[in-house]
């Protein structure tokens, strides 16, 4: 997720503030109205992902459009309107929007996480938790989201497979899911999009509300993805992919360099 797709089931680190994001209907003079939270990034200089092969092609399946539809909905409700870009496009749009708008990372995680619990029936989640998770000492259960992931979520996430991960007790369990080339960070280009609106609350939502412990660890470099389902994510002090430097492509950071010329030091928003 990657934020996931609706048939499946992220802050804090540098606590970098978020300013208020503007629909493209309004101006740019209403923009440079609004008051921008300053922000100082990390000193790491900024970075930018790697030219690698185009993604693999993925062909999308037929229910793939009801859940970017969906998907898409549920942003739109969060975000207050609705973008006028078609498709995926769109979708891209609000999520950046769901980040800008936001008072806080924390917020947007929060956003998110509420996103991905209304798109599950009631009580599937708490029986899900309650009967699945604990069976084998969580195995099962881990290994049923890594299949559903790769089944439901691969119009948002592009191709994906599943593999074996190394498990805490020291046994290995096919609860892995690898994303080939993330089509959600490179269509957003935005280090702040995938760590807040994808990795921290999808890793949320997982363990508090399907009691499956999940760590993503995205890479910056190639866009590829590595999800963990059944391993528990470091501490955020810990987690590399909290310490990622904007990229240089970032559309958020130039957005804000072109409105607030006298503030070069600003970034987009990350954990």
């Amino acid at each position: 997720m990657a934020l996931l797709g609706p048939a499946s089931s992220q802050a804090i680190v540098f606590s970098c503030s978020n300013s208020n994001y503007l629909p493209p209907s309004q101006s740019k003079s209403q923009l440079q109205k609004r008051s921008f939270a300053r922000v100082f990034c990390s000193s790491v200089p900024s970075k930018t992902i790697e030219e690698k092969d185009p993604r693999a092609e993925y062909k999308p399946g037929i229910l793939d459009d009801f859940f970017l539809n969906s998907f898409r909905n549920k942003l739109k409700e969060e975000v207050g309107w609705d973008s006028k870009k078609p498709g995926y496009d769109g979708m891209i749009e609000l999520a950046k929007a769901l980040l800008m708008n936001s008072r806080s990372n924390s917020h947007t995680k929060d956003a998110a996480v509420r996103i991905l619990k209304s798109i599950f029936p009631p009580f599937l989640l708490e029986l899900y938790k309650i009967l699945i998770a604990p069976i084998d000492g969580g195995k099962v259960a881990a290994m049923m989201v890594a299949r559903v992931t790769v089944l439901t979520c691969q119009w948002l996430m592009g191709t994906c497979t599943v593999n074996s991960v190394d498990l805490p007790d020291g046994t290995s369990c096919n609860s892995g899911v690898f994303v080939e080339r993330c089509k959600y960070l490179e269509e957003s280009k935005c280090v702040g999009v995938c760590i807040n609106t994808c990795k921290l609350p999808t890793q949320s939502f997982f363990k508090d509300y399907m009691g499956v412990p999940l760590v993503m660890e995205p890479n910056f470099s190639d866009y590829s993805c590595q999800f963990k389902f059944g391993v528990l994510p470091p501490l955020p002090e810990n987690d590399a992919a909290l310490k990622e430097p904007c990229l240089d492509i970032c559309p958020i950071a130039n957005k804000r360099r072109e409105v607030q010329r006298n503030m070069d030091a600003m970034k987009c928003p990350r954990a």
